[in-house]
């Protein structure tokens, strides 16, 4: 599973990239307004940090401006994916965007009718927002596995990023069934690295250590 980092702030994305960890980036309006940076200087340094795909969504919800926009943002660099809304006029950019090779982001998927329609309009990823749905009392693991399964059924090539992750917990399950890309807020990838037992273990081994009296260098 691929695993891109949710946010706008780019000391961080350069922090995470040194690791060697990240194969994209994602981002949103509201993560752009917490930056409190212009959106383009945004995008463009992500981009120059991070070789991976990198979502730069749009604001315009009418077809005509989604595609001015989309013309900008596809212009700061060559791995920008142009992020869209589920809705009818954003499936119609979709499909017009891809058709002229550009990498299209859907966002804000929350049924997988909505993810089938998005992967008939070429869509290269879908974001089914997994955190939302569990807030609103659904199960938004079993939607990652309805895409999954519909998917697979017909060969779609749209790849299933998982948004809205909110636990380490989500990252494993969306792994175990399948997800192709897991969108992680920063907080929660470094979570990732953490148990109890490691630190456990690891304060035990520094301790025996100590008492061999030895240095390595």
């Amino acid at each position: 599973m691929k695993f891109f980092v949710d946010t706008a702030d780019v000391s961080v994305i350069k922090e995470l990239a040194a690791m060697g960890v990240l194969d994209g980036v994602t981002t949103n309006p509201s993560l752009v307004l917490k930056a409190n940076r212009p959106f383009r200087d945004i995008i463009r340094e992500i981009c120059e940090v991070v070789p991976g795909p990198v979502s730069a969504e749009v604001s315009s919800i009418d077809y005509d401006g989604m595609m001015r926009e989309a013309a900008v943002v596809r212009k700061i660099a060559d791995n920008v994916a142009v992020k869209v809304p589920l809705t009818w006029d954003g499936l119609k950019a979709c499909k017009a965007l891809t058709d002229d090779g550009a990498m299209v982001n859907v966002t804000l998927c929350f049924s997988a009718p909505q993810a089938l329609l998005a992967a008939k309009a070429g869509a290269t990823f879908i974001s089914p927002f997994v955190g939302r749905l569990d807030d609103a009392g659904l199960d938004g693991m079993q939607l990652i596995a309805d895409i999954r399964q519909i998917y697979d059924n017909y060969a779609f090539e749209t790849e299933i990023l998982a948004a809205s992750i909110r636990s380490v917990n989500h990252v494993r399950d969306a792994a175990k069934i399948g997800a192709d890309v897991c969108t992680v807020p920063p907080d929660v990838l470094k979570s990732l690295v953490k148990h109890p037992l490691t630190d456990k273990g690891l304060d035990q081994f520094v301790a025996d250590w100590k008492k061999t009296g030895q240095t390595i260098a």
